[in-house]
Formats: structure tokens, sequence, C-alpha cells
């Protein structure tokens, strides 16, 4: 319960709603207990009213006592249903009540996770799948939902229940109280232990059924590559296989389902066996009436369901409990990167790194080592360098997406960290390496960064960018679905959308990450241009690893194992003979080759 009480304070919040269904809660258990004591009175009423009928017989009265004697009990039989039809409409308030704050909170729970997501790093989700991001944000919240609907209702259910019930009970005959409900205490155990393995066992389906699934997806994600490679009937044997596993778990888990219910009807049966015998003498002794056993029998029925309903919600709450843990792990990690309060500022384009080194904080690998290099607005500077030199980090380390381990990085010569993040991340343009579109229209996606959709502005980005006549040759044009990931367009296509998404913002910064690696020369030319009139006055950030990409570039960075090995134009990097001289000498080999 330790986890669980981080969800007081919505209780606090939803009080107006939890007050009043504990309310309706009482008050249709005493609507519910109310007609095993009519039904006891009625009972009476037959038992005595037989003898007197059967009295005078051969009497006129005779008739007359049948009259009364039916009247009566068409009035004992409109009374329950009245008491049951009150319940019944309690029962209703009650589920509008505690339901529905269970609603609300697992509303405001699932908006609390999802904005605390969207305040942690790249590091955290670096360190954490996809997969059980979602999973903490839709299963496990479900089950913390059902602690605070049914579980709550049903326990508050089953406690009134049980007072006012062995209450009745205990004023009626204390002898076969005790004894009516010897059976109900190894019930509840039997469930208890039952409802553990049934627990373990539907948690192992769930996570066979996961893997089948997970099994599924992949396969159809690499359907062209199992078809290339003729699979198919490998791939289709250990899909019976994951079948097979799921079948088996499945049957383990109805096999305790078919021992547990006749069990559980075995012990309410006994349980009114043992009231029929022990009320059976206490009524020869004296002690209470036939419509007394016919009362107790009513409120062991009654007590039945709760009896059962307790080792499902203390499984209920147990599931609850370790689902509150994973989210809480979550809630309670706090942002590395924090935004400032404070107030705006127009960025003008001049970024500096003065010793910077930085250290990917998962991995412990060091990405740079004491960097230092500045660009002023209006120009155009470009990175280059081998696989793995570090020219990604700069990128990610620009947009703030890590604090540097050393150094400092100063915008307009402000340090990055004294800088309202949203308002500076708006005014740069950032084309990421690894390129991801929204399954929605290819207008959305390259107005993503708009609240309104500016038809015109998307056009023109799309033509800065080179993709327009490739939009408008589709079917629907803009309008068209991209499928998820862009899956429908070519990787040219797919990274010239990503362009133009980066320019309809109109940035002061743009940075391109590699992202021109899937576009052909001439195309890359038109690009680059375009870029050149649009970024004007502005700066612009060119990570590449092709130098006729950046040899037009007012500055030129190379960069090996984290450091900068040489700087400047392409023409004085060229006189240099150094490694960007080698770069561009093997560069031009290949193309000849290919020609």
């Amino acid at each position: 319960m330790k986890e669980l009480a981080y969800l007081n304070k919505f209780f606090y919040k939803y009080s107006w709603r939890l007050v009043p269904g504990i309310l309706f809660v009482i008050i249709s258990n005493i609507f519910g207990v109310l007609p095993a004591q009519v039904i006891r009175v009625a009972f009476d009423l037959v038992t005595e009213n037989i003898g007197v009928y059967q009295l005078f017989a051969g009497f006129n009265r005779q008739s007359m006592i049948y009259d009364v004697f039916g009247s009566s009990l068409l009035l004992f039989g409109i009374l329950v249903l009245v008491l049951a039809l009150l319940r019944g409409l309690f029962l209703f308030f009650m589920r509008q009540t505690i339901i529905l704050m269970s609603r609300h909170i697992e509303f405001d729970l699932k908006n609390e996770i999802y904005a605390h997501y969207q305040l942690l790093s790249l590091a955290f989700y670096r360190r954490h799948n996809t997969g059980d991001l979602m999973n903490r944000v839709t299963e496990d919240v479900s089950r913390v939902r059902m602690y605070l609907g049914p579980g709550i209702m049903y326990t508050i259910n089953t406690v009134i229940l049980f007072i006012l019930v062995i209450y009745a009970m205990l004023t009626v005959n204390v002898r076969l109280a005790i004894f009516s409900v010897l059976p109900l205490p190894v019930l509840a155990l039997i469930i208890f232990y039952v409802n553990n393995i049934i627990e373990h066992r539907s948690e192992k389906i769930q996570q066979r059924l996961s893997g089948l699934s997970s099994f599924v997806q992949e396969n159809f994600s690499g359907i062209r590559v199992i078809r290339s490679y003729v699979r198919e009937g490998f791939v289709r044997k250990k899909f019976a296989n994951e079948s097979d596993d799921y079948k088996t778990q499945s049957m383990a888990l109805a096999r305790v389902q078919a021992v547990f219910f006749p069990s559980m009807l075995l012990l309410i049966g006994l349980s009114n066996v043992i009231t029929l015998y022990i009320g059976g003498v206490e009524v020869m002794k004296g002690n209470i009436t036939p419509g007394n056993i016919a009362e107790f029998i009513v409120y062991l029925n009654m007590l039945a369901f709760p009896v059962i309903s307790l080792g499902w919600v203390t499984s209920l709450i147990q599931r609850a409990a370790a689902s509150q843990k994973r989210i809480n792990e979550f809630l309670h990690q706090k942002p590395e990167i924090i935004s400032p309060v404070a107030p705006n500022h127009k960025v003008n384009g001049k970024i500096a790194f003065e010793n910077v080194t930085f250290k990917y904080p998962d991995t412990g690998i060091t990405a740079l080592k004491n960097v230092s290099f500045s660009v002023n607005p209006g120009e155009m500077l470009a990175i280059i360098g081998r696989t793995g030199s570090g020219k990604s980090t700069i990128a990610n380390l620009i947009m703030r997406m890590y604090d540097v381990t050393g150094g400092q990085i100063l915008v307009d010569d402000k340090t990055i960290p004294s800088l309202n993040l949203d308002n500076y991340r708006s005014q740069i343009g950032f084309v990421p390496q690894e390129v991801f579109l929204f399954s929605d229209k290819i207008s959305h996606n390259i107005a993503f960064s708009a609240d309104v959709l500016d038809m015109p502005r998307v056009e023109q980005a799309a033509k800065d960018a080179a993709v327009y006549n490739n939009i408008i040759e589709l079917e629907n044009g803009f309008d068209t679905f991209i499928g998820e990931r862009g899956v429908t367009l070519s990787g040219g296509q797919k990274q010239r959308v990503s362009i133009a998404r980066a320019i309809v913002k109109q940035p002061q910064v743009l940075i391109f990450d590699d992202c021109l690696s899937a576009v052909d020369t001439r195309t890359e030319e038109e690009i680059l241009s375009n870029l050149g009139r649009i970024m004007y006055g502005k700066t612009s950030i060119i990570i590449s690893h092709r130098i006729s990409t950046i040899k037009n570039a007012d500055q030129i960075l190379v960069l090996d194992e984290g450091q900068i090995i040489e700087q400047g134009t392409h023409d004085n990097l060229m006189d240099l003979k150094g490694a960007y001289y080698d770069l561009y000498e093997k560069q031009l080999l290949e193309e000849e080759q290919q020609m």
C-alpha cells in the first residue's frame, strides 16, 4: 500500500465523488439486508396461517382467513420488490460516483505520466524501450484504475455488508451465526490461494500473447526479407511453436478454473446445509422460528459474493501496487534538462563552443573532447568526419537535448542553460539523421511545427526542399497519407519532406544532420541553392559525410574521435593536404569508379 499512497492526492481531489459513493454503498446494503427480515416475517406468517386455516376447516371464516393470508403475502412480495428496486437504484448511484471517480483519476494519471515523459531528457529514452514506456501509461494505469474503481467499491461494499449481515445474524442466534459462517473463511483462503495461481498463470499468458504479437508484427514488417530469403516455412514453424506455448499456458489456466468454481459452489452449499441442520435443532429447542432459517439462508447467499470477491479484490490491489510501483519509478525521475523561468529571447544565430567536453550518461562514451569553434549569423558551418566522430553529438548539444559535461555553449553570448528552452527550440529548424514522419497527411507532416495549416507556406517549403513535384504526382497530393514512419515514400522523399518540415518554421538556425544521404547530387545542389536564399542572414549548420555537400560552406570542421583535427574553408583545407584532402580524393575516386 506504500506505493499506492501516491494516489491519495487524487482521492482528496475527487472526495466530492468518493464520499457520496461510500454513503450510497451503506444505503444500498441497508436495503439489501432488510428483505431477509421481511422474508422471515413472511415465512413465519405462512407457518402460523397454515395452522389457523386448517383449524377453521369447514367454517365460513376459512375463506376470509385465506383472503387475508393471500393479501399479506402479496404485500410482503411487493415490499421485497420495492426494497430490491431501491437497492438497485443506490447501487447505480454508487457506480456512478466511485467508478466515474476512477475514470477521472485514470485520465489525470495518464496525462501526468505523459506530461512527465515530455520533460525527461533524450538519455532517458535511450535507456528505455518504447514498449516499456507505452506499457506503463496504458496497461499499468489500467491496473491501477481497477483498484481505484472496482477494487475500492467492492472493498467498501464487502466491509459494510459483512458488518450489517453478521450483526443481524448475531442478534437472531449466536450459535447458528457461528456455525453458518464457518466454511466462509476456508472459502476466502481457497479463493486467495487459487486467485494467486490464476494471476500468475494469467501473467504468463499475457507475456506469451505479447511475445506472439511482437513476433507477428516483426515478421509482417520484415515480410520482404523473409520472402527474399525463402524463409516462409521456417517462420511458420516458429509461429506454430509460439502459438503452442500460448495454448499450453491457456490450458493450464483453464484446468485451475475448472477446479476452482465447483469448489466454491461446494463450500457455499455446505454453509447452507449447516444452517439447515443447526437451524432445525434450534427450532426444535424453541430458540428460533422457521422464518429465521430462511432469513439466515438469505444472509449466507448475500455473503457468498463478497467472500468470493475478497480474493479477487486482494489480487487487484496486489496488481495495482506492482503497477503503481513501476509508474512511480518514472514519475520520481527528475528531468536532467530543466528549462529556466526566463524571458523569451530572439535568437540571432551566433553560436560558440568553448572547450566543450561531453560524455553520454547512459553509455559513458566520451563523444567530444575540448571542442571549440564559433559561427556567426549569416554563415554556413559544415561538420564532416568519420562515423562516431561526434558530429551528431554537436547537433544534439546545440538543440540542448543534453547538457555538456565540461565547457560551455553560448548562443548570442548567452549560455544555453540560461535560455527558455521552448522559446529557443522554436527558433531552430532541425533535420535529424534518422528521419521520422508521422502516420498522417503529407501536409500535416510538413506543417508539424505550426498550430494552423498554412498551405501556401507548406507548398513553398516543399518546393524549397525539392519534393513538391513528387508530392503533386501522388493521387491525393498533399492530402496523401504516408503510412507509419512514412513507409509509402522512398528514402529520398522522406528526407526531403523532413527538410520541408524544418524550412516551414522559417528558423533562425537550421541544422542538417546528414539528411541528404539518400538524395542524388542534382537534387542536393537544388536544395542547397534554395537554402542559401532562405537562410540569408541566418545560421546554417550542415553535418555530412559527403564533401560535395559542404564544400561551399563558410567554415568546415573536420572531426575525428571527438576532436577537431582540421578547421577552415574548403580551399584552405585542400591546401593543407591533411585528413580533409585525403577524404576528398577518396570520394572523388569512388565517384569516378561509379561512372
